[in-house]
This record gives C-alpha cells, structure tokens and sequence, in this order.
C-alpha cells in the first residue's frame, strides 16, 4: 500500500494532489529562503491570514453574479488581492508610523483574519453558502480536486519558481546586507515589496492544499532545514527547494493512504520530521555534531591538564584525565608517566611558558587572541619565533618519574 502510494498508483486525484504538493513545496522552499534570510519570516504569517477576507470577498461576487461561488481561480485572485492589500497595509505602518515591524505585522494579521470570520459566519448564512466548503482553505482539502485545479497550482508554483530564479541574485542582496546593496543601486524597497509578492503568489497557489494556516510552516520549516546543513546562500536555496517538494511529495502519498487523513498537516509534519532530523544530525549545526564537539574538547581539556600535572610532579586524582593518559599511552597502570609520557608532559609545560612570553609581549598581541590553553603553539608561530621565544625562556626542564 505504502509502495502504491509512493509510486502514484492510488488513483486519479492522489496523483494530481502529489504533483501539485511537490510543485507547491518546492517553490515554498525556494521562496521562503529569501524571507528567512531577509529575518522576516512572520510577513508570511499576515500575508497568509489577510487572504481570508478576499477568498470571502471572491466567493459572494461570485454567487451574486450568478457564477460558481467554488471556481478556484477566482477564489485565488480575490485571495491576492485581499493579501496584497494587507502586505501594503504592514508596509506604510512600518515605514510611516512608529510601529516596529511585528506590532505591524499583528495589526495587519488580526484584523484581516477577523474579518474574514465574519465574513465566512455571513456566507454561512446564504442559501448555498454551506455547500460552499470555504472552511477547506483554512486547513486545505485537496478531497475531490479537479484536473482544472491541479493545473492552476502547478503552473502557479512553476511561475513563481522562475520568477524566483530570475530576481534571485538582487533578492540575495537585499536579504544579506540591504545598505550595501542601496549604495550599488539597488531599488531595495521594490525587491523587498518583489519578495513579499513571490511570498503571497506561493501563500495564494497553497491555500488550497495545506490552507492558510499550514502555508506559513511551508515557507519557513524547508529554509530553517536547509540552513542546517550548510553556510551557502545558493545551497540553502536548493536544500530548502528539495526539503519542500519532498515534503509535498511524502505527505500528500501518507495522506492517500487513509481517506481521513488530511493532506496540509501531513505535509506540514513531513516537513518538521526533516527539521527535526536536520536538528540532530546535521554535521556542524546539529546537536549530535554539538555533542560531540563537547566531547572532544572535554577530552582535550583533561588530556593537557593532565599533562601539566605530570610536568609539574603533581598527583592526579580525576578518574577520567588518568583514563584518558592511560589511554594515550602517557602513564603507566600504576600512574607513574611513561617515557613518551615525560616527553609531552615537558613539551606542553614548556608550550605554557612559551604562550605566557607571547600574552606578555604586546608585539604578539594578535598572536595572543588566538590562545585557548589548548592550541599548538606551533600553529601560529614560525619556528623562529618559537627558537627566539626558547631563548628567552631558557633550557627546557625535565619531567622527574
């Protein structure tokens, strides 16, 4: 069953669901980098709940003019519109009022989604507003979509896929360093109102899948994934681009396995699941790699206390530095130092005074930055840097049994 699913074999409509999931998760990832480097991933989330009111809006023009109060593109349209609307609202409160971007940000998202749930209790009240299934854009119901539908999505996230490559570089930019980017000429105010439009065309194509709710953990779970695994703007877009369609695409398969199973929260917890994944086992950002770094220095750490302790002739009593000497072959089972013992015992007491003449001597004060008690003096220093400093040092001292 689980293999059907994965391969597209449950059907006519499972089919079209995968493929417009994948289309719709690539894109919100592709898309949603931007404003996760922009660190404006919330306008997605007053973007995506200022469609409310217009997908109201759109459905009673609709009925009024005799129309099909459920066809998807013009639900869609009013959606834009209404969130276009409300992404100019945030911008001139944050660019003409004293309003910080969040309270901006809550202003527009309250009051567009309030509106709209009047709205939707209005339509709820006329003759065919409760066979009118508007309650699926809050969540998404991709239950009995159409080929027609389908194909709205795909092409909608195909285009703003391309747009997104196209303006990438400018976007990238701005989203990095926006005075740098105003002093190469760059109209920084039109690429940011360009990001927030790509963001409401992938919150529009996706309401209809995942809802206005969900859209928002599209947008934003991909980018925080991508950015686990790597440093690179261009990686974080295609990681995020590829965590995305792969969620779309798991999700809506998970989902057509049960009939009661809905298809936005499914791909929104596909989504989390590769984030969760990323979180522990990403190789420099996740926290088994943190661990482990811990790990290391903890060792580290004992070993080079340890020694210090043979150096100077003193006893040591913690279980772990003795494991650890033993280990490395620098004491013997009863404690007592090993010849190659001695020998890095009395190179890292003399690479202590070395690192003290350097602290002292303002000529190395770069030099000095670099000391953590545990670095190679070796590896910032020429070794006739080091010849001048022994010399000032004196001999080297011996490391008595």
């Amino acid at each position: 069953m689980l293999w059907e699913a994965l391969t597209l074999q449950l059907g006519y409509n499972a089919t079209l669901v995968a493929i417009g999931a994948t289309l719709l998760g690539v894109s919100a990832g592709v898309t949603g980098t931007f404003l996760f480097l922009r660190k404006r991933a919330l306008v997605s989330d007053a973007i995506s709940h200022a469609t409310l009111p217009g997908v109201c809006l759109a459905f009673m023009v609709l009925v009024a003019f005799g129309g099909d109060g459920r066809n998807l593109i013009g639900l869609l349209a009013g959606s834009a519109m209404s969130a276009w609307i409300g992404l100019l609202c945030m911008n001139w409160l944050t660019r003409h009022t004293r309003l910080a971007e969040d309270a901006a940000i809550g202003a527009v998202l309250s009051v567009f989604f309030g509106f709209g749930i009047v709205l939707l209790t209005v339509i709820q009240t006329m003759g065919v507003g409760r066979q009118a299934g508007l309650e699926g854009f809050l969540l998404g119901s991709t239950a009995g979509m159409l080929w027609a539908d389908a194909l709205v999505i795909a092409i909608g996230g195909a285009a703003t896929l391309v747009l997104v490559m196209i303006i990438r570089r400018p976007m990238t930019m701005v989203a990095f360093d926006p005075e740098f980017a105003a002093a190469r000429g760059l109209p920084v105010h039109r690429i940011d109102l360009a990001m927030m439009g790509l963001v409401m065309a992938v919150t529009v194509v996706g309401l209809k899948i995942v809802g206005l709710i969900l859209i928002v953990a599209l947008l934003i779970i991909p980018p925080v994934t991508a950015r686990f695994w790597t440093d690179r703007s261009d990686r974080v877009v295609l990681i995020a681009g590829l965590a995305g369609g792969l969620a779309g695409y798991l999700g809506a398969a998970l989902s057509a396995l049960a009939p009661n199973l809905p298809t936005g929260p499914i791909i929104v917890l596909v989504s989390f699941g590769f984030f969760a994944l990323s979180l522990l086992l990403a190789p420099v950002r996740g926290v088994l790699a943190a661990v482990l770094r811990h790990l290391r220095f903890q060792r580290r750490v004992h070993i080079r206390q340890g020694l210090l302790a043979l150096a100077q002739g003193q006893k040591i009593y913690e279980p772990l530095t003795i494991r650890l000497l033993r280990r490395a072959g620098a004491v013997r089972a009863d404690g007592v130092a090993t010849e190659a013992g001695k020998s890095r015992a009395a190179k890292a007491l003399r690479d202590e005074k070395r690192w003290e003449i350097v602290r002292a001597d303002q000529a190395h004060e770069a030099t000095a930055a670099l000391y953590n008690g545990l670095r190679d003096i070796e590896t910032v220093l020429t070794q006739d840097q080091i010849a001048e400093i022994d010399r000032r040092i004196g001999g080297p001292q011996e490391v008595t049994p």
